[in-house]
């Protein structure tokens, strides 16, 4: 990777700020429900923390204030959160950018101080050169450690760049690495795994990956859509009638450049989302009846599909797996892909790890995506702004050389 890392920085003295994705979910009583975002954002914490930094100041936002003051998405339970973490006290502070920021920064005691929540400011989002640059005038060196908002040009993760030399935290560089590498220079055969809703989802993705994947395994709701493109009863499923040209010449293309697509062929079946007592398993789908997970004899042919592969991408469930009735489908993938030796297996954010999550196989993971979204356009090949900002390592020999900070 040819982007500036923390890891090519002397800390000793300066003043580090981080963009980290503190975005976690929160009760009524404001208690934090799943901290596994702050935990992800330890390691670079840490390891900035032992080289003595002047300060370590942490930016994020929470929820969705629309530029507005909410008390119930202030960032305080985070801090509180993180001071058990770190064995440490945080700095909490109740802004980001007003004039006594700066001034609170300077005279604290504490190493480590978070700001408040970023999107209380409508500046945030809209990229706000101003906005940005009070950001940049509170420290030295600027760290994107928050994966999953990278895809977004905001005045966090990219308006900040133009003011101050930027790094990648080592989660950030973790994703890029993992990501990067697994599409671009996989060990074959590649197997990509896609499930999901829609096909209009994924078009991107999988134009992409039909130029770099061995077999592309497709299940959850959109492969309804490229079963009835092939003249097959779907019955109630969702199916995206006007994409169905769509899905023929993805189809043609994948037989054209030689890659696998392998699509349902049995089915658990219900009479709606809510009817469970009607489930059944069935090589077809009858009008009235929807499919809701891949059956016994699909989730079979795709292990054997898998079983060779080397480098495995997943993203999206295989059926509705928030309900038990219909988890079997992705519960038995994820419990294969955790038995297989020697393969490199990715996790793609969002459904798909909440997935593996929930069925506690995490861990026999390689890796799991921090970021849904932002994991997805990395696989379509886009270019993320929050990493396309970033400083070149070149480029920082040269302003540490010139002694400009």
């Amino acid at each position: 990777m040819n982007k500036l890392t923390i890891k090519d920085v002397s800390w000793k003295g300066k003043k580090a700020i981080i963009r980290v994705d503190f975005n976690v979910p929160v009760d009524e009583k404001l208690r934090i429900t799943d901290d596994t975002r702050i935990k992800a954002s330890l390691p670079t914490l840490e390891y900035i923390l032992k080289q003595s930094p002047s300060k370590v100041i942490l930016m994020s936002h929470l929820g969705r204030p629309k530029g507005k003051f909410v008390e119930s998405l202030r960032l305080t339970p985070v801090g509180v959160r993180l001071q058990e973490y770190l064995k440490e006290k945080v700095l909490i502070l109740d802004d980001c950018v007003a004039p006594k920021i700066k001034e609170a920064i300077d005279k604290s005691k504490e190493r480590v101080v978070l700001l408040e929540n970023l999107r209380f400011y409508k500046e945030e989002e809209g990229n706000d050169p101003v906005f940005a640059q009070q950001l940049a005038s509170l420290a030295d060196i600027f760290v994107n450690d928050a994966f999953g908002t990278a895809h977004r040009a905001h005045a966090s993760t990219e308006g900040i760049t133009h003011y101050l030399p930027s790094a990648a935290g080592l989660l950030m560089e973790k994703e890029i690495n993992y990501l990067d590498q697994a599409v671009n220079y996989p060990k074959r055969p590649f197997v990509v795994i896609l499930g999901g809703a829609k096909v209009s989802d994924k078009i991107l993705l999988i134009e992409n990956l039909l130029n770099k994947a061995d077999a592309i395994i497709i299940g959850g709701g959109m492969a309804y859509t490229f079963l009835k493109a092939q003249g097959k009863n779907v019955g109630n499923s969702i199916c995206e009638k006007d994409k169905l040209d769509l899905a023929r010449t993805i189809l043609k293309k994948a037989q054209e450049k030689n890659v696998k697509m392998e699509l349902s062929s049995d089915f658990a079946i219900a009479k709606g989302f809510d009817a469970v007592e009607t489930k059944r398993i069935s090589d077809e789908i009858p009008d009235g009846w929807e499919g809701l997970d891949i059956g016994p004899k699909t989730i079979e042919r795709f292990k054997k599909v898998l079983s060779t592969a080397k480098t495995v991408i997943w993203n999206g469930p295989m059926g509705v797996f928030e309900k038990d009735a219909f988890a079997q489908g992705t519960k038995s993938i994820a419990q294969y892909l955790a038995t297989l030796k020697d393969v490199t297996t990715i996790i793609g954010g969002g459904d798909s790890a909440a997935a593996v999550t929930k069925f506690g196989l995490d861990k026999a993971m390689t890796h799991i995506s921090t970021g849904g979204g932002a994991s997805l356009e990395l696989l379509e090949g886009k270019e993320l702004p929050g990493i396309k900002a970033l400083t070149d390592k070149e480029k920082y020999k040269e302003i540490e050389k010139a002694g400009i900070r």
